[in-house]
């Protein structure tokens, strides 16, 4: 089976930080987003991943190639025209079933025992407020309709961002009619419009129900997932001086901790040093430098700088920050 994964977006709302690095490489209780979804097919028979990127996609490239063996692919979407169209540029290269998941979010769902007797199955999730998302509406076993974010919802079952197609030859038929006839929602192809052409023309989609889905779209929601995967995974902890943990927290084994206290829900990147600071609820990016600082609910970049005092930050890679007295500069 094949599996393609979709992530050109800007990711606009993890401002800054996307600025200099795609979305799916932040980073969540040790590792990018994107590796922990690649970890969850590890154990499934994958012939070739396709990743659909766009902006900063060679980073997603070394990433991926200094980090798993999965063969690969890589498919540049110049235009922003929406998932379907994402699909459509790798269709070329897609024949027989697909597995096709989107990076917004971290999930468990036991992909390795997919159903043969049916035309795909769709990973859904009840929630309380069905007008945010994407919902499924049933009738007996199958999928009869897609709504994208209803007003009056009639179905609190929403679609996680997974989808397993068993003909992926069907879904770039509808694909293309999609786009001839331009079908368009918000501006943009999307695949729920495309799966609604397959259901119209009699395709028969199950539902797969999680009871895990963590959102990594935007920064209260990335700190959340951390929160939720170092209760999990309980972290690690790297070589630390004078220092005060409390768990769970994720260190990583070449950043430099002294004189501080760390945690809870903490994650500290590689090459990151921290100096007499209490840190909580909070990601350390990749080198950043934070001495003499008060963090909560924070978002700290690759490269920043923050020294003072302060309690809640979003500073993206390769800032500044340094606070003096009342003031700051």
């Amino acid at each position: 089976m094949k599996v393609v994964i979709p992530l050109a977006g800007f990711g606009t709302r993890l401002r800054p930080h996307t600025f200099t690095k795609p979305k799916p490489l932040i980073n969540v209780a040790g590792k990018p987003v994107l590796g922990h979804i690649l970890d969850s097919l590890q154990d499934m028979d994958v012939e070739e991943i396709i990743f659909i990127v766009g902006h900063l996609g060679d980073q997603i490239e070394e990433y991926v190639s200094t980090t798993y063996t999965f063969p690969a692919r890589y498919i540049e979407q110049k235009e922003l025209k929406g998932q379907a169209h994402a699909i459509h540029l790798a269709r070329q290269y897609l024949s027989g079933p697909i597995l096709i998941v989107f990076v917004d979010t971290i999930f468990e769902a036991d992909l390795t025992a997919l159903p043969q007797d049916c035309d795909g199955v769709l990973f859904v999730k009840e929630v309380e407020d069905p007008r945010r998302f994407g919902i499924v509406i049933m009738e007996g076993e199958y999928i009869v309709r897609l709504v994208e974010k209803p007003t009056d919802p009639v179905s609190n079952l929403a679609t996680i961002g997974v989808y397993y197609i068993r003909e992926s030859e069907k879904l770039c038929e509808a694909v293309e009619k999609l786009m001839r006839r331009d079908i368009k929602t918000k501006g943009e192809y999307y695949l729920a419009d495309a799966l609604q052409l397959m259901i119209d023309d009699g395709a028969r989609f199950r539902i797969a129900t999680v009871n895990v889905w963590e959102d990594c779209g935007k920064p209260e929601a990335v700190l959340k997932t951390n929160r939720y995967l170092l209760d999990k995974t309980r972290g690690h902890v790297g070589e630390v001086e004078d220092t005060i943990i409390v768990p769970p927290v994720y260190i990583a084994d070449s950043a430099r901790i002294a004189q501080s206290i760390i945690g809870p829900y903490v994650t500290i990147a590689d090459g990151a040093i921290v100096h007499r600071s209490i840190v909580k609820d909070s990601i350390i990016g990749r080198h950043a430098h934070i001495e003499e600082v008060l963090l909560s609910s924070s978002l700290i970049g690759d490269n920043a700088r923050v020294h003072g005092s302060y309690d809640q930050l979003n500073v993206g890679d390769s800032s500044q920050v340094d606070f003096a007295g009342d003031g700051y500069e």
